[in-house]
């Protein structure tokens, strides 16, 4: 009758047969007994263990309301009463009010944190322990020194998980704003209508904590309402993927085109569309032309490489595709047919491209890539470079570098570096190249608006997530 509880079982696979079977066959006398597991998601965990489970998932809550709940449900009357300093119940909340936020702030992807951390219950204890150890040493004359408490949050006890620069910087910037003398103003709040609340037991805690709203607006945790948009559709698209994997593959005997026929005929428009081979012996006599030994030129004959191998991908498996619904060869594209009929991106094919978000999108971009090489080529450099077009545009950059270090007597590439300026102009604008550097289109910003009249960045607009910049002049300047 007694239970068992296994612990980090995705460590251990080989086991997980052995216990399935233990299981089924062992002759269990009494009906309380129970075996847990915890383990983390793995593909190769035994399916038929995990159907004869009952699963638990243990999720945080989701708002500041349900997660100052759970926070607050650890605690005790007596860690409320541990210190009778008036620092020490204000302090309380204010940590308990962070650790919602940089949980919270972990939905919205990297518009919330770069790296998505691990925050749990523990880096709660930790600090609040250590402020009541720091009000128990305290001198009543000199207060708190908030330096040593701002240090030990930000720095130490929730910022020694955090590995990024900027992801760091938005901590101690928490922790800048939020522990300081001010917090204990009657007119402190984190934001309109959060403040923090003065009371005696839990009970008021909890009363307060209820009257919070169930629903925050992303301006709580310091992002821009535009955030919420990100974070609904990203949500909504999840659903809807889930949604579509799990649909059944056979088509009914109803009226209309069988999923087969729908599939030959968009591979048979997509082969049509595709753009002609590059033939090396034309291309080398265009290289040696533009002079072959031009870092720009160098670059350029990479990326054409890179291309050429994705046309030649494509090519092979569409045609594979048709003799294999035609029923000439096995189907070995079966995951590819799948995928074209859900407009998704075959894996073979993302592989060696790059990442778009449907499978039209994918390949519009294939075509206009293309045609941003093949002009290059065959017609001579652009006026501007299209740079999210590119497989490697940090490579660009450095043979752009390069040119220009070449072009200077006297500079060297170890003491050069890139400078950039925005222009006015959109890349229709633009008639002829800069006398010097590169300019460059197709770069967007998320989080934040573009004021062209000044040149500068401004706040986001309500309901705009992205903004095109302008075409960018960058040029290389020698820094000694």
């Amino acid at each position: 009758g007694g239970w068992v509880l296994l612990q980090n079982c995705h460590l251990g696979l080989d086991f997980m047969d052995e216990l399935l079977e233990t299981l089924l066959t062992a002759e269990i006398q009494d009906e309380t007994f129970r075996v847990w597991i915890t383990t983390e998601p793995h593909p190769k965990f035994p399916i038929t263990l995990l159907q004869i489970a009952i699963k638990f998932t243990n999720e945080p809550p989701q708002g500041v309301r349900a997660s100052l709940k759970r926070t607050f449900s650890g605690i005790n009357q007596d860690l409320l009463d541990v210190s009778n300093m008036p620092m020490w119940k204000p302090l309380l909340y204010t940590v308990a009010f962070l650790h919602s936020t940089v949980q919270e702030r972990r939905k919205f992807g990297p518009l919330g944190w770069n790296i998505p951390y691990e925050f749990n219950s523990s880096d709660f204890t930790a600090s609040i322990q250590f402020i009541q150890n720091h009000l128990d040493e305290c001198d009543i004359k000199k207060g708190i020194s908030w330096n040593t408490v701002r240090y030990m949050i930000g720095e130490v006890q929730y910022g020694g998980r955090v590995t990024d620069d900027f992801d760091k910087r938005l901590l101690n910037c928490f922790a800048r704003v939020w522990f300081n003398e001010k917090m204990f103003d009657s007119t402190f709040c984190f934001h309109t209508g959060y403040k923090i609340p003065v009371c005696k037991t839990l009970d008021q805690y909890f009363e307060y904590i209820q009257s919070l709203p169930v629903i925050d607006s992303p301006k709580v945790f310091g992002l821009h309402p535009n955030a919420d948009i990100t974070y609904q559709s990203n949500t909504a698209a999840d659903v809807l993927d889930t949604i579509t994997n799990i649909q059944p593959k056979e088509s009914g005997a109803g009226a209309g085109e069988t999923r087969e026929a729908i599939v030959y005929r968009l591979a048979e428009d997509m082969l049509e569309k595709l753009p002609p081979d590059y033939i090396p012996h034309e291309a080398s006599s265009r290289f040696i032309k533009m002079g072959q030994l031009n870092s720009m030129n160098i670059f350029l004959r990479q990326e054409i490489d890179r291309m050429q191998k994705v046309i030649t991908i494509l090519r092979n498996s569409l045609n594979d595709l048709k003799l294999a619904i035609e029923g000439t060869i096995v189907m070995s594209e079966a995951n590819a047919l799948d995928n074209i009929y859900d407009a998704r991106i075959p894996q073979v094919w993302r592989r060696a491209s790059w990442d778009s978000s449907t499978l039209g999108f994918w390949f519009t971009e294939l075509l206009e890539r293309n045609n941003q090489f093949s002009t290059w080529i065959y017609e001579g450099r652009p006026n501007a470079f299209w740079i999210t077009g590119f497989f490697n545009p940090q490579g660009f950059l450095t043979a752009m570098r390069q040119e220009a270090t070449r072009a200077h007597k006297g500079w060297a590439l170890d003491t050069v570096t890139i400078h950039n300026e925005v222009l006015k102009q959109n890349k229709e604008e633009i008639t002829a190249p800069p006398s010097e550097g590169v300019y460059i289109y197709g770069l967007y910003l998320e989080g934040a608006g573009w004021d062209r009249r000044n040149s500068k960045l401004i706040e986001s607009t309500p309901k705009i997530l992205f903004v095109q910049l302008p075409v960018v002049h960058i040029y290389a300047v020698n820094t000694t």
